[in-house]
């Protein structure tokens, strides 16, 4: 049984998250990745991806991670790279909610939180009609959220940073094909090496998750134990060279990245870039696939 299973109530694990964010840093992590993944955390000699992770958290500092990690802000880094072309448009960004004008937003679009993470604090509005009431209060809670990262799981990139509320243009799906299919690339100093591909997600629930090799799209017998197996066969992109060229340009300052991708009718769209997927706390089976993604993390000289 997990955490998750104990204390059902994301709010309420954040909550008791809060309560000790005056525990150290480094205390903590381990602390919860015995809670989360029932085994000690090795910080001197990590092998694991996910001790990797924590490692990475800890002991690495680069700004420009604090930038890409901002919805807003990393389309300033995307267009520095000269894919200005792979940005979704945007509505607007918004410091206060009270600035959003209903009547003035388009049919559909969708609202993020700028700093949200992990399918957290996102809004598709199909339809402006049918748009719920507590809608603007919801946004506004977003924009007071703490701006503390020690009360999560200590990514300490998202610490200090402005909540605010960007609407993006919303991206054209058919349900029956899988609707918007999502393309995680992992890479190394520039190099991706994995992939996950989403498929078939639905409001309140989670898509199907497939693991793949990044310059093969060879579809992996591996799956990550938090997520539904992805049971949909999807075709590699007719532009896949194109995507997996853009990972590569995303990620190269980065010892670790993981850049999120679209493809829609042969065009490539920007998610977003994290560096602590599911903050470091996933289990894999087979478990050995752990260690695979380890061996490719070659972690950097330690900074902080």
């Amino acid at each position: 049984m997990s955490y998750k299973d104990l204390i059902k109530s994301r709010k309420l694990r954040l909550a008791i998250l809060k309560c000790f964010s005056f525990i150290p840093d480094k205390s903590m992590i381990k602390l919860q990745y015995r809670i989360k993944l029932h085994r000690k955390l090795d910080l001197v000699n990590p092998r694991r991806f996910t001790e990797k992770l924590q490692w990475y958290k800890i002991y690495y500092r680069d700004l420009l991670m604090q930038q890409c990690v901002d919805k807003y802000e990393v389309r300033k880094y995307v267009e520095e790279c000269g894919l200005s072309e792979i940005l979704i448009p945007i509505v607007g960004v918004y410091d206060d909610v009270r600035d959003i004008k209903i009547e003035e937003l388009p049919e559909q679009f969708v609202a993020k939180d700028t700093l949200g993470g992990g399918g957290n604090s996102v809004i598709i509005c199909n339809n402006k009609e049918n748009l719920k009431e507590d809608f603007l209060s919801i946004l506004n809670k977003w924009t007071h959220s703490s701006t503390s990262y020690r009360q999560g799981g200590r990514e300490w990139v998202y610490g200090g940073r402005k909540h605010r509320i960007i609407l993006e243009q919303l991206l054209p799906s058919k349900a029956e094909d899988g609707g918007l299919i999502d393309y995680k690339f992992f890479c190394f100093n520039g190099k991706p090496e994995y992939l996950y591909v989403l498929a078939d997600r639905k409001v309140g629930d989670k898509a199907g998750l497939g693991v793949f090799k990044a310059d093969t799209y060879e579809k992996l017998n591996v799956v990550r134990c938090d997520e539904k197996p992805l049971e949909r066969v999807v075709e590699k992109p007719q532009v896949y060279d194109k995507m997996y060229e853009i990972a590569q340009i995303l990620s190269r300052p980065f010892p670790e990245s993981r850049i999120d991708l679209y493809c829609i009718d042969n065009k490539v769209y920007f998610g977003e870039i994290t560096f602590f997927d599911g903050s470091g706390y996933m289990k894999f089976d087979p478990d050995e696939f752990d260690f695979t993604m380890g061996d490719k993390f070659i972690l950097p000289e330690r900074n902080n």
